[in-house]
């Protein structure tokens, strides 16, 4: 098939690639033409494993494309994905300019009829939007083709994106069009040959799962970080009771690790305007507003063991950092609780050296541009001299580290472990003063 995904971002740039290596011919929109110039040389904007090397051989093999002109990327194009960015408004709800603004552009280029796919997160009721906008755009022009807009929510995980996309759990789409739906089978088929995945409903329904299904996962998140907070109080050991509590089928095991709070581009801005969007139909949701809450106390959670044990005056002391992503496998920072720890830690006169696989540039770039942050190129020389070490992103070459290494470089046995990375007996047994999330 032929098509076209409007945005390079996050979503845009793995559901382009992904499609290319099945063999359709794919071309990949955006306004940024640095952007698309540095991916034309192989140069990727964002890390996400086997990426990189997935866009370099479908560019080198002619199915995938980079342009900046919408007309030469839909001018054979049977599918046009939107996939740009819906970032949080002031008032909490998803700012849509942007997908607004490519609706009128596709209503102001198509030369034939279409399906329309929205991919990027976007409110119940968007779909319908779309479509109205892009109609009136081919009334002005006196053009009758056929547009169908349908909902494809995306479900990756930053960290196995690739792989997400390449075997799906599941393919939601949205659509009271039977002819959309086949043509929406088709495309999706070579990913789901050994079962079928796809499950087909009406385009608000599917829009609606998305935020449904990223708001169950932040709640069972935020839950299970209160439990943590509790047994901290009580003596008891979350790690235990995650384990006695995720052998019932009813819970399972996923998403039931406590830690600092949660991040990144999709639970903090979709439990927000699943929570606008409630309330602007009346409803008060008062088990989303507790997990939004939850949330935003536990980034400060490692900041009071901190306070506990040097007070709240940290000058002259050192902090050495372990993490800044919000997750590991990937280096996006945004809502990262790395950005709550170092601006609290600067702020209470302690000196921060931080490490970081693959956010540092990030970091330096945007995140701490006008922070005086120490930055280093390993784990352990971020260690050195340091009060004590902070484990903050759950990075798999901080799972197993030489702990006699790590002693000889700071100045105190000190660790305060975000991620639960570590056994309470085992540190205690090494002589280290550990701190971790409701152990």
């Amino acid at each position: 098939m032929n098509i076209t995904i409007i945005g390079t971002g996050y979503v845009g740039l793995v559901t382009g690639t992904c499609f290319s290596e099945m063999g359709n011919e794919v071309y990949c929109v955006d306004v940024i033409e640095e952007k698309i110039e540095s991916l034309k040389q192989g140069i990727i904007p964002i890390y996400e494993p086997g990426l990189e090397e997935l866009i370099k051989h479908n560019y080198n093999n002619g199915n995938l494309h980079f342009t900046t002109d919408l007309f030469e990327g839909l001018s054979d194009s049977q599918l046009c994905f939107i996939a740009v960015g819906t970032p949080m408004g002031e008032d909490g709800s998803a700012d849509l300019r942007y997908v607004r603004q490519v609706a009128k552009q596709i209503g102001q280029t198509i030369t034939q009829d279409i399906i329309v796919v929205d991919k990027s997160t976007v409110p119940v009721g968007t779909a319908d939007e779309v479509e109205t906008i892009i109609n009136k755009e081919l009334d002005k022009r006196n053009k009758n083709y056929k547009v169908t807009v349908v909902s494809n929510p995306e479900f990756l995980k930053e960290g196995t994106a690739v792989n997400d996309f390449m075997h799906p759990e599941r393919v939601i789409v949205g659509t009271d069009d039977d002819s959309a739906a086949e043509i929406m089978k088709e495309l999706y088929d070579p990913f789901t040959k050994n079962h079928e995945r796809m499950i087909i409903m009406d385009v608000r329904s599917a829009e609606m799962t998305k935020y449904a299904s990223n708001s169950m996962l932040a709640n069972r998140i935020s839950f299970m970080n209160e439990m943590a907070n509790i047994c901290d109080k009580i003596g008891a050991n979350i790690d235990n009771v995650r384990r006695g509590m995720g052998s019932d089928s009813r819970i399972g095991h996923s998403f039931l690790y406590p830690g600092c709070g949660y991040g990144g581009s999709c639970f903090p801005k979709d439990v927000t305007a699943l929570i606008k969007t409630a309330q602007d139909n009346g409803l008060n949701p008062v088990l989303l507003k507790s997990v939004e809450e939850v949330n935003h106390n536990q980034k400060y959670y490692l900041i009071n063991k901190i306070i506990n044990i040097f007070g709240e005056d940290l000058s002259g002391l050192t902090f050495a950092l372990w993490g800044l992503a919000f997750k590991p496998e990937t280096d996006d920072m945004r809502e990262a609780s790395s950005i709550i720890i170092v601006e609290n830690l600067l702020k209470m006169g302690a000196k921060v050296n931080v490490y970081d696989p693959k956010a540092m540039d990030v970091a330096k770039e945007f995140y701490f541009k006008d922070l005086d942050v120490n930055y280093f190129s390993d784990k352990y020389s971020v260690l050195e001299d340091a009060d004590a070490l902070i484990l903050v992103t759950e990075w798999k070459e901080f799972r197993n580290p030489n702990f006699n290494k790590i002693k000889s470089l700071l100045k105190n046995n000190i660790i305060f472990d975000g991620r639960n990375q570590y056994k309470n007996s085992y540190m205690k047994k090494l002589d280290f003063e550990y701190h971790a999330v409701g152990k």
